[in-house]
């Protein structure tokens, strides 16, 4: 039996592995002899880890969102004020270069398939929930410091959330009015505009 610790390495592997194949097939194409050859190892070996397809699914979804909260932490910590990590949480979310276009491939799979998947849709709450946490957070922060205005920090992070959301989606599928600079220049002002203390802008 492997260690602990080549366990863990070889399971991010796998799950890696499901995210790109994900990202280029979707979960209804999805194939654990794609995943195994994606990762480099046997699809005897994908099925020592996971029981199943739904499995796979389930913890990519997980490994998806986890890593891109790991990202988010460096922000965090960065030292700015709450209203210049605001901006840098979303430039951080615009799908842009391959590593966060591969992630927005995976969420919007994932997503689709949790509309019908009530384990997904669970977690979807837990590991989601945590980075509208972020964003509320972070601007009550910003409210502290006078920098963001009066008003409830949990429907402003709402609000911007789901607006990045929804314009992303937008950018995936090329639509010709929804660039990512205009997706950017959008939420950027929504922070300007509705966010942001006046004195602050």
């Amino acid at each position: 039996m492997p260690r602990p610790s080549v366990e863990a390495e070889r399971r991010e592997q796998i799950l890696d592995a499901a995210c790109d194949v994900i990202a280029r097939s979707g979960v209804a194409n999805l194939r654990m002899a794609d995943i195994a050859k994606v990762a480099g190892v046997s699809s005897g070996m994908i099925h020592y880890y996971f029981d199943s397809k739904h499995e796979v699914v389930a913890a990519a979804f997980e490994f998806n969102l986890t890593n891109s909260l790991a990202r988010h932490q460096v922000l965090l910590d960065s030292g700015k004020d709450p209203l210049a990590v605001l901006r840098d949480l979303v430039d951080s979310y615009l799908p842009g270069d391959d590593r966060s276009l591969r992630a927005w491939k995976v969420w919007v799979a994932l997503w689709a398939e949790a509309i019908r998947d009530p384990e997904l849709q669970k977690v979807n709450e837990r590991l989601y929930g945590r980075w509208r946490d972020v964003v509320t957070d972070v601007i009550a922060r910003a409210q502290r410091q006078s920098l963001a205005r009066d008003g409830d920090p949990v429907q402003m992070a709402n609000m911007l959330v789901g607006m990045l959301d929804g314009l992303a989606v937008q950018v995936l599928v090329h639509a010709s009015s929804m660039r990512r600079s205009t997706m950017r220049a959008t939420c950027m002002g929504f922070i300007d505009a509705v966010v942001a203390a006046p004195t602050a802008n």
